[in-house]
This record gives structure tokens, sequence and C-alpha cells, in this order.
């Protein structure tokens, strides 16, 4: 009986040593990095995320990537799955600025870091950095660039992304200190389209049965941007109505070189992603003290200095 004894102990000591060893990566193998990002359904995200993943296994660790839909219940999930599994690190592009934040505040009670890119959300206790594009900025530059473009006159649409994200409404309000200042410009529609190309297409074409006279439309991204191109395409109105956008996506620079669309703002989707990927090795190796917000500038890219950029390149 003793002996037996003996043995169970000892069989209960291996199940512990064994389930403290797989409750985190194993200490003799590379650590893991989740990358959390709001949607694959748009060729920018997909750049973003891929970028990560790819700069955390350059930096030696293991890398997975989770795609949230547009779905913050799909991107606790996601969290779960990252804190059970053993995930050291999150790289996270958040679903919404107020919805994510249990999510992240979960990752932070279970000593899990998260680095925020491109969006953030609405607290500076939860996620350990937030690397973001400076998109008021941004859509300052834009805002010149359009009242320039319209000589301070004419009828216009704004397209909305997700109202729940803090980029919409940076965008938006970037935009707007600007080209609020010139009575003769007015906006007939402003909408949401949730950074969606398809939605801002049907948005589109549905402003224009109530405002067939407008001079230019101004979206919150570039899918939105292309969805609203297409719709004036159909209109037969592409030549006379402006489309701006915001991003910086392959199809919308191309179509600035091809003289569709007016102009964008370049994002770096790259920048972001490396950042967060070598914060988490910074992390990794013992150091805490991060910015919270880390600002990346935005580049202004018209038909007039597109031959200065070059197609981002695609992983």
């Amino acid at each position: 009986m003793k002996k037996q004894g003996i043995l169970t102990a000892w069989l209960l000591f291996v199940l512990l040593a064994v389930g403290s060893c797989t409750s985190r990566s194993d200490k003799n193998g590379p650590k893991k990095v989740a990358v959390i990002v709001s949607t694959l359904n748009n060729p920018w995200f997909v750049v973003l995320a891929e970028t990560a993943a790819a700069e955390a296994k350059a930096l030696g660790y293991e890398a997975k990537i989770f795609d949230s839909q547009n779905n913050t219940s799909l991107e606790a999930d996601h969290f779960e799955n990252a804190i059970v599994s053993g995930f050291n690190a999150i790289l996270l592009n958040p679903t919404d600025s107020d919805g994510s934040i249990v999510n992240v505040m979960k990752a932070k009670e279970a000593g899990i870091p998260v680095f925020c890119m491109d969006r953030e959300v609405n607290s500076s206790s939860v996620a350990t950095s937030q690397i973001l594009s400076d998109n008021y900025s941004g859509c300052v530059a834009l805002g010149v660039n359009f009242v320039q473009a319209l000589n301070k006159r004419g009828n216009y649409v704004e397209i909305l992304g997700l109202v729940g994200d803090n980029n919409t409404w940076n965008r938006s309000k970037g935009f707007h200190s600007v080209v609020d200042r010139y009575p003769g410009l007015k906006m007939v529609a402003q909408q949401s389209a949730d950074f969606d190309r398809n939605k801002a297409l049907e948005v589109l074409e549905s402003i224009l049965q109530a405002h067939p006279d407008i001079d230019a439309v101004f979206c919150g991204n570039d899918a939105m941007a292309m969805g609203a191109y297409q719709a004036l395409v159909a209109a037969g109105k592409q030549k006379e109505v402006g489309v701006y956008g915001f991003d910086g996506a392959d199809d919308v620079m191309n179509s600035i070189r091809d003289r569709k669309i007016k102009a964008t703002g370049l994002q770096s989707p790259q920048t972001m992603a490396k950042t967060a990927a070598q914060y988490a090795d910074e992390y990794f190796n013992g150091k805490r003290d991060f910015a919270q917000r880390v600002p990346v500038a935005v580049e202004l890219v018209t038909q007039q200095n597109i031959s200065d950029y070059q197609t981002p390149a695609r992983l």
C-alpha cells in the first residue's frame, strides 16, 4: 500500500508538471504569437496580418493568424483560444474600439501582452501598446486637396466606415476640420458602409437616386472608394464626380495612376505590423516600458504625385 501511495503521488506530480508546461509554450521551444485581425475580407488587412505573422516568425517565434470577421464575439473566441492554447503575445487589430476592451483585459489578466495595430481600443490601461496611423492628420491633408480640387464649391457625399471604430471618426473629423470652413461645399449625404466595398456600392447607388448632382465622394477607406467608383461607373458619372479614399491599397493606387480615383491617404500596414511584432520580441526579452500610443505618419497620394510611389509589396 505504501508503494502504491508513492506511485500515485509520483503520477500526480508528473501530470501537474506536464500541465504546467502546456499552459504556456514549452520553455525549450519557441514562444507563440497570435495575430488577431478584424477581417481578412479586405486585402489591406491581409497585408497587416501576414506581415505581422512573417515578422514574428523571422524573430524566431511561432505565429498564427485569426480572422474575427468584424465580429466582437468571434474575436472573444479567438482570445479565449489564444489564452488556453498557451500563446505568449497577441498582435491585435480590434473589431470595435469599445467592444474589444473586455477581450484585451482578459489577456492582460492572463499575463499576455497585447499590441494593437492600426485600430485602437478606448482604454489606456489594457493594451501594452497601440501602434496607430495618424488618421486625423492624414485626412486633414486629404481635406485640403479636396477643397482645392473642387475650387471651394460643390455638393459631396461622405461614406463612413464602421461606426464603432475610432478610425472612422478620426478620419471624418480630420476631413471636416478643413472642409467645413468653406460654406460653398455642401455635404448632401453621410452614411456608413462598414469599410466594405459592396456596401459602399449599394449605399452610393441609393444616394444618387436622391442626389444625382454631386461633385465628389469622400470615403473612409479605399475599399469603399472602389465601391463608390463602381456605382458612379454604373450611373455614367465617373468622369464628373471625384472619389477620395484612405489606406493606399493596391487597387486604389492603380486607379489613381489610371486617373480614376482622385487621391488617398497612404498608410503603412507593414510598418505597424512589424513594429507590433518587434515590440512583442522586446517584451519577451524583458522590456516593460512601452508608449501607450505610437503614431505612424500617413502620406497624401494624388494623381499629381503618384509617379513617386510603387505599388505596395504583397507577401
